[in-house]
């Protein structure tokens, strides 16, 4: 069962999330929250292991809220929906530790998805936006970094190909098919990718790829 916690500033936002997330028997909703500092305490208290984060809140926003439940050490993984598909917050709330971002209008079958995507310890940006992110990002975010042109020189000539795939916006299938690999092994370069470069999750080893050059903007 995977729990989730709402957090939102609309009663009718929280209501419609709810109504649709309590309709999965793998899904069970344990709390809701109106603002960043109650989304703090409520995952303090109750543990979720998604908390799906609204960005423009009065008082402590989503990114704050976010910044702090990552860093509290604990389990909860943040998916951040927000409004705008190029959303700068979305840009900080990455930063803080989002475990990726859906828009608001996603459609029902995206969000549950990304849900359970999170959840699983994976990462998920809302579809065909990808690109357009992270070109975005890389934009304002590039930096020369010796500590991560260390870590790429550590990556084989084969995670290399890996993270370069990854970073495409290709699926582990995708991957699978295209390298002539078997997924269980696309997994296990994935992971391996992951703990040589430092990267959270799928989404920062995306960054990562772009930001250190690997990768360029088309």
């Amino acid at each position: 069962m995977t729990t989730v916690l709402i957090v939102d500033d609309q009663a009718l936002q929280r209501l419609g999330f709810s109504m649709l997330l309590e309709q999965y028997a793998d899904l069970t909703v344990v709390g809701e929250a109106t603002h960043g500092a109650e989304a703090v305490r409520m995952t303090a208290e109750l543990r979720p292991d998604v908390v799906l984060m609204d960005v423009r809140m009065p008082g402590m926003d989503g990114i704050e809220a976010t910044r702090r439940i990552v860093h509290s050490g604990g389990r909860s993984r943040v998916l951040v929906l927000t409004t705008f598909d190029l959303d700068e917050y979305v840009y900080a709330a990455l930063q803080a530790g989002a475990s990726g971002f859906l828009l608001k209008d996603a459609l029902p079958d995206e969000l549950i998805s990304g849900v359970r995507a999170v959840a699983s310890g994976d990462s998920v940006i809302a579809p065909g936006l990808t690109r357009k992110l992270i070109d975005a990002f890389t934009e304002r975010m590039r930096s020369q970094s010796p500590d991560q042109e260390r870590r790429l020189s550590a990556l084989t000539e084969r995670e290399r190909e890996v993270l370069t795939a990854m970073a495409t916006g290709w699926s582990n299938a995708e991957i699978a098919e295209r390298l002539h690999l078997a997924e269980s092994t696309v997994k296990s370069h994935v992971s391996r990718v992951l703990s040589k470069i430092g990267a959270r999750d799928r989404v920062h080893a995306v960054i990562f790829a772009y930001d250190t050059g690997l990768v360029r903007p088309a």
